[in-house]
């Protein structure tokens, strides 16, 4: 799903403009990115969370020169941590198991 579905379902369900509902979402989608830009935790309720999590410094290897280390820097990261209820929906997607 794009943002531009996400607008044309809000708008055939609320019958608001297109064009109004383009400026809710992009606000919102502003605000949050505003927010954990400036590493604040945003947390949606029944949605999930997104946070910044620090990552380590770490080494890496170069696939084309794999004798060569390759020093990673410790960098900040978004995470995101799915609510309840989408995790649950989530879950339904999953294969039943084999039998064995």
């Amino acid at each position: 799903m794009t943002k531009r579905d996400l607008v044309v379902r809000i708008s055939q369900d609320t019958g608001l403009v297109q064009q109004q509902v383009l400026e809710v979402v992009q606000k919102t989608l502003d605000y949050i990115s505003q927010a954990v830009a400036k590493g604040e935790t945003v947390e949606l309720r029944n949605f999930g969370v997104f946070e910044v999590k620090m990552r380590k410094a770490r080494i890496g290897r170069n696939p084309n020169a794999p004798a060569r280390d390759v020093r990673i820097p410790p960098r900040a990261v978004v995470k995101f941590k799915p609510g309840k209820e989408m995790r649950d929906e989530v879950l339904k997607l999953t294969p039943p198991a084999a039998p064995a």
